[in-house]
């Protein structure tokens, strides 16, 4: 943060200055702007590509920076208004309409403003984060025979075995494809198996990225309610055959609001109730590497235990790393992996090969799992602290259960309390939290809080942010 603000500072002063020299004009050296401000060469590289990027200078290898000639005028604004009559001449011949509200997904990917604790971010802050392994392994990526050219278009076979390994069972690297992050694994899983318009069954609560996808196919989102044992098998039968569904998308492990675990008994019946319905089960194992400290042993991935090609397997390295390492996994066994990978082709070509060898860099690095131990204690310290504030400030805000891994809690407000309404109070009071709605794909059974313990800095800011959270419930109209 401390870079980034002397960064800022640093543009701010050199705009004023660049106003003082004729266009074309050469700006002082970088070792002259580094004496005179005090700052770091990379200060002064990242500044003025700030100042380049805003069209004030233009830069020049070798030679320096110079400011940039006047721009010509802006082209009219033109008229758009055509384009509300074409959407929705679209829209109204389609079974699904495929408007997406990703107002839920924006909200975990835009910063708050300065000075709010973040509860509703959905990545580990950057002090969990791997930076200094990261960045040497792109490093040495980056010096690998071959790191720029083509990669496969189904991921680098070494990477692609790494990944298989992890899912276990009878799954090979031939039956695994690397994508760009979990999101367009998901993306590319929901466009292969379901055609616009078909029902798809998804967990209520759920992923609201999820949900998006969705309804951006033109699928039809039908609920099928969790408890903390994961989903319920007979809701799921009954949900199979009322709608003809023939696509199940679940979380399995830390399922993401609730934070439950699919117990051993409703595992393999999830799986026959599946097959009997001609089925897919898409499983998003999105957080199987933020495993707190006090969890035990884990259960394998669906995929381990599925010899049919019933379960299509979601993974990725994202969440346990940084938001911009968009490494993930897609795996599944007979005909329906040839259409998962003409899809993600089509799509997107391949994952960038110096990404894909960074990833082999990193899990291959003595520093993996030594930071995959420290998240664990981390997080789960930080989920003790949480919780214990709550129950400490907010005791009238139920907490079902307390997950064993994962990021986040998952509250229960009072009867009557409006979410969105307490969510923007909190707001004000300097605390950002994720309302419950947008996580149902019906009308939700009650109003509920999504509260992450992993964006902030550290237990203090989790304290801090509990006692706002407080002032913002006491505020809010009952």
């Amino acid at each position: 943060m401390q870079q980034s603000s002397s960064v800022a500072e640093l543009v701010n002063k050199l705009r004023q200055e660049v106003n003082r020299y004729s266009p074309g004009g050469k700006l002082p050296s970088s070792r002259t702007l580094v004496e005179r401000f005090r700052v770091s060469p990379v200060t002064v590289s990242r500044a003025l590509a700030q100042l380049a990027a805003e069209g004030l200078v233009v830069t020049r290898p070798g030679a320096g920076a110079f400011r940039a000639r006047p721009r010509t005028p802006a082209a009219p604004v033109g008229d758009t208004s055509w384009q509300e009559v074409t959407l929705s001449a679209d829209a109204a011949a389609e079974l699904v309409p495929r408007t997406v509200d990703a107002s839920a997904v924006l909200a975990t990917l835009a910063a708050p403003p300065a000075g709010v604790v973040e509860f509703n971010g959905g990545y580990l802050h950057p002090s969990l984060q791997p930076e200094r392994a990261m960045g040497a392994a792109l490093s040495r990526a980056g010096r690998r025979p071959g790191a720029w050219s083509r990669p496969p278009v189904e991921g680098l076979a070494e990477l692609r075995e790494w990944f298989a390994r992890g899912i276990g069972g009878a799954i090979t690297a031939a039956e695994v494809l690397v994508t760009a992050g979990g999101q367009s694994a998901l993306t590319t899983a929901l466009r292969a198996l379901a055609p616009p318009g078909a029902p798809v069954l998804v967990e209520s609560p759920t992923y609201p990225g999820m949900l998006a996808i969705a309804r951006a196919a033109g699928l039809r989102p039908v609920p099928v309610p969790v408890d903390p044992d994961g989903v319920k098998p007979d809701l799921l039968a009954d949900a199979f055959r009322a709608t003809g569904a023939r696509v199940f998308v679940c979380q399995p492990l830390f399922q993401n609001p609730t934070g439950a675990v699919l117990a051993p008994g409703r595992r393999g019946a999830v799986l026959r109730i599946a097959r009997e319905a001609g089925a897919f089960v898409v499983e998003d194992d999105f957080v199987r590497r933020l495993v707190h400290e006090d969890a035990g042993p884990l259960p394998r991935p669906l995929a381990a235990e599925d010899p049919d090609g019933v379960v299509v397997h979601v993974g990725s390295l994202t969440k346990a790393t940084s938001p911009s390492f968009r490494v993930g996994v897609l795996a599944a066994r007979g005909p329906v992996l040839e259409r998962l990978r003409a899809i993600q082709v089509v799509e997107t070509f391949f994952v960038p090969r110096p990404l894909q060898e960074a990833a082999l860099e990193l899990v291959g690095s003595p520093a993996w799992p030594r930071h995959l131990r420290s998240v664990s204690a981390e997080l789960r310290n930080r989920r003790d602290t949480m919780t214990a504030e709550l129950r400490l400030r907010l005791p009238e805000l139920a907490l079902p259960h307390i997950p064993s891994g994962g990021y986040h809690l998952w509250l229960r407000l009072p009867d009557g309390t409006d979410e969105s309404a307490l969510a923007a109070t909190a707001l004000r009071a300097g605390v950002a939290v994720t309302p419950g709605r947008p996580y149902f794909s019906a009308e939700p059974p009650a109003a509920h809080l999504r509260l992450s313990f992993a964006a902030v800095a550290g237990t203090e800011e989790i304290t801090e942010g509990v006692r706002r959270l407080r002032a913002a419930r006491d505020e809010t109209p009952r």
